[in-house]
């Protein structure tokens, strides 16, 4: 009977998955080209970085308020799926905007965080029950992988559409991109509704405490939250990087072909495929070692941002993808994994939306202000990413110290 079980958790966390595979496909390739979208609508640098932050902000700090209305609830479903009716919906919607549209672009942005922010705390919190069988570092990282594939395959899907719709300015083409991410959002809902017929009650895989136990924040809890926000601070948004590249893009080939606005997209996909490595890689490291895991990708990836906005030279810009692509595949596998082990399961909808809740915040205030510093001096940005997020590494070391996280 024990066998059967964790043979359909992990079918579960399979299936939950390629859910996430297809999301992905449908919002990651929107964000390979949505900077250089709201650009294109006529928003500027200092914009792109306060909506990127604000989109972060409310797809995070709601978290806490649907998690805790999914712990009352215990609608983990419906939440689940209502979130990404949203989420998959804002998406397409972008190529109904016009060419001076940017206010909607911008509304729509926000929008599809919002669906996040509603389905996240429950879709997690279904994962952790069976995650609770399969070991979470390892579940969440398969989970993870196969969402970063998506997010792989998402930015590729829109180089092959642009390789043959070719007709029109860059405003249509890429709008055009928006609208054909609707095939993959279809087939994201449907297998979300088949993942719900044949696990009607994911709940189940996790047997229940013997007696209620209070959720609480432990010490390296609290630390762990601290490390996590002052990184997301540092944790430049996609949005800006690929901005930066496509503003700057003369300058950086020199001449080299290798990169252009056709295959702007491949650079996203290159990173999600290095974050797909990383969750694994990091997210099997975290249940050997807990937060530490954290610690050496967070040395790997903080100079990011140097080799970024610091060099003229594309072969060392995409050296500062790749390492953004490890910091980004290491935090998200290692944060869900450690919300399951530090909090008890009748109140984890809402430990996920605290630890959410800070780190948008966090990423919204450092968004905001990381734009505005791309504007004025490129030398602070490098400065501020930089330092934040290697201060973060202390806190890791206390989490781990505290009571194993």
């Amino acid at each position: 009977m024990k066998d059967k079980k964790l043979s359909n958790s992990l079918i579960f966390i399979i299936l939950f998955g390629i859910v996430s595979l297809f999301s992905d496909m449908t919002h990651e390739g929107a964000s390979s080209l949505r900077g250089v979208y709201l650009s294109l609508l006529g928003a500027s640098a200092g914009t792109i970085g306060f909506i990127s932050g604000l989109g972060e902000l409310v797809g995070y700090s709601l978290r806490y308020f649907f998690g805790k209305l999914t712990d009352k609830t215990h609608k983990y479903w419906q939440m689940t799926i209502f979130g990404y009716v949203l989420d998959i919906l804002a998406v397409p919607a972008l190529a109904l905007v016009g060419s001076d549209g940017w206010i909607y672009g911008c509304g729509l942005l926000v929008i599809q965080r919002m669906g996040k922010a509603i389905k996240k705390p429950a879709k997690d919190t279904i994962m952790s029950f069976a995650a609770s069988q399969e070991g979470a570092g390892k579940s969440f990282a398969i989970q993870e992988m196969l969402d970063q594939i998506g997010a792989f395959l998402g930015p590729f899907f829109l180089y092959v559409v642009m390789l043959f719709k070719t007709d029109g300015t860059t405003f249509e083409i890429y709008s055009r991109c928006f609208a054909y991410l609707a095939i993959p959002g279809v087939i994201t809902l449907i297998l979300l509704i088949y993942t719900k017929k044949r696990f009607p009650n994911p709940e189940h895989f996790e047997p229940e405490p013997k007696e209620y136990i209070p959720f609480k924040m432990k010490d390296s809890f609290i630390f762990y939250i601290i490390g996590i926000s002052l990184f997301s601070f540092g944790f430049i948004d996609y949005s800006l990087i690929i901005m930066h590249v496509s503003k700057n893009l003369n300058v950086l080939t020199n001449g080299v072909g290798l990169i252009n606005m056709e295959t702007i997209p491949l650079i996203y996909a290159a990173a999600m495929l290095v974050d797909a490595i990383s969750a694994l890689i990091f997210g099997i490291m975290y249940d050997r070692n807990g937060v530490k895991a954290l610690v050496v990708s967070t040395i790997i990836s903080a100079p990011f941002s140097l080799f970024i906005f610091g060099f003229n030279n594309i072969y060392v810009v995409l050296l500062g993808i790749i390492l953004w692509g490890v910091g980004m595949g290491a935090q998200e596998s290692i944060l869900k994994a450690a919300v399951t082990s530090v909090v008890p399961k009748s109140s984890r909808a809402t430990g996920y939306g605290i630890f959410e809740m800070s780190f948008g915040v966090f990423w919204f205030l450092g968004s905001w202000l990381l734009g505005v510093l791309y504007d004025i001096n490129i030398t602070s940005l490098i400065i501020v990413s930089m330092m934040t997020q290697l201060l973060s590494i202390p806190f890791y070391f206390k989490a781990s110290r505290a009571k194993r996280v």
